[in-house]
This record gives C-alpha cells, sequence and structure tokens, in this order.
C-alpha cells in the first residue's frame, strides 16, 4: 500500500488530510445526529452526504495511518499515542459498522442492532478526536490547500465517494427482495401490516402496565379552556370502527372524532413497517381546547416523563391511536395511547402518552427527558 501509485497521486499535503479528518468527523457527526429525527422522503440527501463523507472520511484514514505507521512501527511513541490509536480504532470501528449496516449485514451485540452500536461509536469518536487535537494540533496553512491540484484531488474524492454509493445502492436493490428493500434511512421492513411489529422503547422506558380506569389525557398549556378525556371516551368511539382500509375515516361518538390513518413507522433501531391506526386526530382537540395566540409548539408528554415537542401546525395532522391493524394497542406499543406521528422517526412516536401541552416554544427540556426518563 505505501508504494501505491494510485494513492500517492489522490492523497492531500498531511496537515490538511489532518484537517480534513476533523471537518469530515465533525460532519458525520452533525448529519448523524440530525438523520436521527429525519423520516420523510425528501430529506434524504442528508443520508446520501452522510455516507459519501463517510466513504471520504475512509480513505482520508488510509492516508493518515501510511504516514503514521513507520512512527508506531518503531516504537515511537509519546504519552498522547495511545489515545491516538485509540482513536483510530474506534473511527474504523463506526466506519465499518456502517459500511456493513448499509451492504446489508444484520448482526445483534446484546440488545444492540449493528445499527446502534454505530451510532454509539461514532458519537465515541468525537471526545477522542478532540483529546487526539489537543496534543497534535498544528496550524493549517495557505500552502497545504492551494493549488489546482488539490482541487483536483477533492473533486475525485467526492466523485469516487457518491459513484460507490449509488453503486451499493444499485447492488442492494439487486441482492435484496421485493420484501426486504430498504427505505432511504437504511431501515428494514419487519412485519405485515398486522400490527406484529417489534417492541422498542427510548432509552430504558419501560412502565408498568396502566390501569385504563384510572388514566385520562390532559390537554393544557396555552388552551381557552383545560380538556380531559378518559380511556373509555377515546376507546368505545375508536372501539366501535375496524381496522382495515387504506383512507381516513371519521366518526363522532360522545364529541370525540374517530378518525384512521395508515402511516409508516421508521425506528432508528433499524426497521420500518407499515400499519393502520386507529385513534383521534390531535388537531381535533387541540380546536377543542382552542389554542391561544401565543400558541407555537405542542409538547406530547409520556406517563415515564419522556416527551418531544413539535410545531403546532405540523402536530395538528397527528393522529393519537388506541388502536393498531384493528386491535386495541397492547402495552409495549403504548396501551393506551400513543402518538403517530408521520414523517417523523420512530422514538418521536410518544408511548403511554397522558399529556398534549400547548407552549409558546419548543420544550428544551426535552433531551434531558430523553436520557432520564426510563430510570424511574
Amino acid at each position: 500500500m505505501a508504494g501505491s501509485p494510485v494513492l500517492a497521486d489522490l492523497e492531500p499535503r498531511p496537515r490538511l488530510v489532518d484537517w480534513s479528518i476533523l471537518a469530515c468527523v465533525l460532519l458525520e457527526t452533525l448529519t448523524g445526529i440530525v438523520s436521527l429525527g429525519a423520516g420523510a422522503s425528501e430529506q434524504w440527501p442528508l443520508f446520501w452526504l452522510h455516507r459519501v463523507v463517510g466513504l471520504l472520511l475512509v480513505v482520508l484514514l488510509v492516508f493518515k495511518l501510511r504516514r503514521v505507521k513507520p512512527r508506531l512501527s518503531r516504537g515511537r511513541w509519546d504519552r498522547a499515542t495511545p489515545v491516538s490509536v485509540l482513536t483510530a480504532v474506534v473511527a474504523l470501528a463506526a466506519l465499518a459498522t456502517g459500511i456493513a449496516w448499509v451492504l446489508g449485514i444484520d448482526v445483534d451485540f446484546w440488545f444492540w442492532t449493528l445499527l446502534n452500536l454505530h451510532i454509539g461509536l461514532g458519537l465515541l469518536v468525537v471526545p477522542l478526536v478532540l483529546l487526539h487535537l489537543r496534543s497534535r494540533f498544528r496550524r493549517v496553512r495557505r500552502a497545504d490547500f492551494e493549488g489546482r491540484r488539490t482541487a483536483l484531488q477533492y473533486g475525485a474524492l467526492l466523485v469516487g465517494g457518491t459513484v460507490a454509493v449509488r453503486a451499493q445502492e444499485l447492488l442492494n436493490g439487486v441482492t435484496d427482495s421485493a420484501g426486504t428493500t430498504r427505505r432511504f434511512t437504511g431501515s428494514k421492513p419487519v412485519g405485515g401490516e398486522d400490527g406484529e411489529f417489534p417492541v422498542t422503547s427510548w432509552v430504558a422506558d419501560d412502565p408498568d402496565p396502566i390501569d385504563p380506569d384510572a388514566w385520562t389525557l390532559r390537554v393544557d398549556g396555552l388552551v381557552d379552556s383545560r380538556l380531559e378525556r378518559s380511556y373509555g371516551d377515546l376507546h368505545f368511539a375508536t372501539g366501535s370502527i375496524g381496522g382495515g382500509d387504506d383512507s381516513d375515516v371519521d366518526g363522532e361518538d360522545d364529541a370525540v372524532a374517530v378518525d384512521g390513518l395508515r402511516a409508516l413507522l421508521d425506528c432508528t433501531s433499524g426497521w420500518y413497517t407499515v400499519e393502520d391506526w386507529r385513534g383521534v386526530r390531535l388537531g381535533g382537540l387541540l380546536d377543542e381546547a382552542g389554542v391561544a395566540p401565543a400558541g407555537r409548539w405542542v409538547t406530547v408528554h409520556s406517563v415515564t416523563g419522556y416527551r418531544w415537542s413539535f410545531p403546532i401546525d405540523e402536530a395538528r395532522e397527528f393522529l393519537l391511536a388506541t388502536h393498531v391493524a384493528g386491535d386495541p394497542l397492547s402495552h409495549g406499543h403504548g396501551f393506551p395511547l400513543r402518538l403517530v406521528a408521520p414523517d417523523r422517526r420512530g422514538f418521536q412516536w410518544v408511548k403511554w402518552v397522558t399529556r398534549i401541552e400547548v407552549r409558546r416554544r419548543r420544550d428544551a427540556s426535552q433531551y434531558v427527558a430523553t436520557l432520564v426518563s426510563g430510570l424511574g
């Protein structure tokens, strides 16, 4: 590898390689985090960018390792070298798990999927890179990136990465059967529109089974009048209509508007399913409560303390589901009530809903809740 003329022609100047690795790590982290909440089809370029930059990072790390290999193999280590080696190992593991996932390899590690492991390793890379940078910092110079050759090198790397990503998609299209076609997110299909799909929850959320007779749904915050609905109010209305067709269905029973929705649930664990959901439209409850002029956001709360906020115009189209595939929700799927949020990823489909809060701004504490909600 050390004598490869192709690599030598493509390899930018050493300092530029180092700073390019930092830029790629930061961009991969940003696009990776943002992609966790991206489920709408028009957001596919985000995933493409993440994959192309990931392949570019692979090549840059090859350049970096070629350069430092003689120093490592000859024992020229210093106090910072172990951190640097650990950073390289974790980065390569993150890239390898990501590549394996998009190529269709499906291996579980305890309760983690290969995709979960990729995410965890990717997040671990960031602090390690910053520690590495603390001891190896060298300011980039104008001479490191100027010149036509540098522009051609990076152009070739980007084009190569784009072609490789497209080739991988075509390969997956050939090897995957019609029943295993992935989404642009990388998620694989599970179930068969019959309510049989995995039970997963963000972090450790798993409350005790909820007594429907003691449970209520509350709508409050910036509203004209606070609402409360019992499980009977919602269940008897939605239960009177069986699931099954593809269209939205509206009915009314005791002032509760019944609605149906076929929606795709795309979980960040790496799977998706299309199911028929039935319940009440969130917008109908907001209209009944009367939203104050200052209300711009809706926060959906779980009994566990977990919650997520949505712009109010988007939230109006969401469904608060009591049934899936014609049957009442199971406890694992969020009984007595869960949010159905099309074009949002699975962790935003809040389970065990107990409160709808209208707010002036997004609930910033939701990010803390995602880390601690399951501890109780």
